[in-house]
C-alpha cells in the first residue's frame, strides 16, 4: 500500500462515525455546528458548519507549511472529506 491510501484510510478511519474523533467529540455536523455558533459571535457574522470544516483544513495547510508531520496530513484529508460531506451542492 502507498502513503497516500494509507493517509486517507487513516483519515477516514478517524473521521467514521465510530471512529476516535465522533467517540472524542460526538458527531462532526454537531461538533462543527457548535464551533461555527461561537465563531459567528466572535466574527459576528454567520458561519456554517462547512465553513468550519474548510477553516480546519487551512489551518492544518498554514501548520504544513512551516513542517509537516503524518497527523497534519491525515487531519486535512480529514477535514476535507467533512467538509464536502457538509457541502449541500456535492452529491
Amino acid at each position: 500500500m502507498n502513503k497516500r491510501t494509507e493517509i486517507l484510510e487513516e483519515a477516514s478511519r478517524l473521521i467514521d462515525d465510530g471512529g476516535a474523533r465522533a467517540v472524542a467529540y460526538g458527531s462532526a455536523e454537531d461538533n462543527f455546528a457548535r464551533i461555527a455558533a461561537g465563531w459567528g459571535v466572535v466574527l459576528e457574522t454567520p458561519i456554517s458548519s462547512q465553513q468550519v470544516a474548510l477553516c480546519m483544513a487551512w489551518l492544518k495547510i498554514a501548520r504544513i507549511v512551516n513542517g509537516g508531520t503524518r497527523d497534519g496530513y491525515v487531519d486535512g484529508a480529514a477535514y476535507m472529506a467533512l467538509a464536502g460531506e457538509l457541502d449541500p451542492d456535492v452529491v
